[in-house]
């Protein structure tokens, strides 16, 4: 597979991998080398990786708990003081090795160690794959609400070895699966039709359908790589999905949704609501609330949890003047963004995602 080359940084992908890193190690006079894991990746991703790594440098594990709940500063903090205590300097190499988590907070921590060195991200969760890695956003969530604190900062490389998904489970899988239909959704209408019968795809293609996620990803980034314009097109699904997220995340009586399972339904959601903005057509949003819902299951929604979730929309990072814009779909395959929608209309959509 050929590399794929983003604003300042390449994409490179399975055989091409690990020779480009390993190049990049002899051609840099690191002082030293950290992989930040979390407790998954060390376990299962870690012992495949090592061996690949063609380097004399000190290597140092950094090791943090698994999970969503983790991506905060006091799990930053107590990385900053383990670099600190192990020597790393301003020509330290930090690789990322793991999920979108890791990915998020091991390049903040990377951005913000020193005023920053350097960096690579390699996922190893399909999510990670297809979007966290992609695009140089880094950063940890604030208590509940997803992703408030960090910076736009590229790594010097993303590596994507899709063997590493041979550890992951089909929840994980549909999780990632949920930002590769929004990819068609919001761009590529022909690659949004490739997922409307799972069962007839041959998953020996699925480096095809990874790689042409990351391709949309990054052609969107390109033109838009500070989230100024076009790449709100990338939050389609995420203004409710992320506030759904935030909300079964706190909620104790509630059981923790995947970042994928959060999003469906929020482009579940958003897509009604295009359809009353006479965005979509009823044949459109017919067809992608079935296909959604064929592949995720139904989240119970009460009718007492959607004003909370409500109130966490006013946190959203697309939020301006105190007014929250969504990014909606015009037709599948295209993008309208800045969209404001009243209250009755996101109300509607929740009971027509119960219906």
């Amino acid at each position: 597979m050929q590399s794929i080359h983003a604003n300042n940084y390449p994409i490179h992908f399975n055989e091409n991998a690990y020779e480009a890193l390993n190049n990049h190690l002899k051609e840099n006079k690191y002082s030293n080398l950290f992989i930040v894991v979390d407790t998954d990746t060390n376990e299962y991703c870690l012992p495949k990786f090592l061996p690949l790594l063609e380097t004399d440098l000190t290597i140092e594990i950094v090791e943090f708990e698994s999970g969503e709940i983790n991506k905060n500063i006091e799990t930053c903090i107590e990385i900053w003081k383990v670099l600190t205590e192990l020597g790393a300097d301003r020509k330290t190499l930090i690789i990322n090795l793991g999920g979108g988590v890791v990915t998020d907070l091991g390049g903040f921590v990377a951005s913000t160690f020193k005023r920053g060195v350097d960096f690579i991200h390699i996922p190893t969760t399909l999510l990670s794959m297809v979007d966290a890695s992609v695009g140089g956003k880094n950063g940890v969530d604030l208590g509940n609400l997803k992703n408030q604190i960090g910076v736009i900062n590229v790594p010097k490389m993303v590596l994507i070895d899709t063997q590493y998904l041979e550890t992951l489970s089909q929840s994980e899988m549909r999780s990632g699966l949920a930002e590769m239909l929004k990819h068609g959704l919001i761009y590529d209408a022909a690659y949004w039709e490739k997922f409307l019968d799972l069962k007839a795809i041959d998953f020996a293609d699925l480096d095809e359908l990874i790689y042409r996620s990351v391709e949309i990803k990054n052609e969107i980034v390109m033109q838009d790589p500070t989230e100024k314009h076009i790449r709100k097109a990338l939050n389609f699904g995420h203004t409710l999905g992320h506030a759904i997220e935030s909300y079964f995340l706190e909620n104790k009586n509630k059981k923790t949704l995947l970042h994928g399972e959060a999003i469906a339904i929020g482009m579940i959601l958003e897509s009604y609501i295009s359809l009353h903005k006479n965005l979509l057509t009823k044949e459109e949003y017919s067809q992608i609330k079935s296909a959604i819902k064929s592949i995720y299951d139904d989240v119970i929604i009460e009718e007492n949890d959607i004003e909370p979730i409500l109130e966490l929309l006013i946190h959203d990072k697309k939020n301006e003047y105190g007014l929250i814009q969504f990014a909606l779909i015009e037709g599948i395959g295209k993008i309208k963004i800045n969209q404001s929608v009243e209250n009755e209309l996101i109300l509607q959509s929740f009971q027509d995602y119960k219906s």
